[in-house]
């Protein structure tokens, strides 16, 4: 798996470590985009993706067949 270097926050990270009881700042910081994941697709599960919206508008804005 390739790894990813960012720069954050000490104040940001430290918080997040608070909140989510974690004792690193990877830790933490794995923890939320994993759960920003989760709830993404969770969303996507209950209303549809991106793309299933779309082709629904334009089904509706096409003029039916045989009129």
């Amino acid at each position: 798996m390739a790894k990813v270097t960012i720069s954050l926050d000490s104040d940001l990270a430290i918080e997040v470590m608070l909140l989510s009881g974690t004792r690193s700042p990877q830790d933490a910081v794995e923890l939320i985009v994993r759960d920003y994941l989760a709830r993404g697709h969770r969303t996507e599960a209950r209303t549809g993706s991106a793309t299933d919206q779309e082709r629904l508008a334009d089904r509706r804005s096409a003029p039916e067949e045989g009129r």
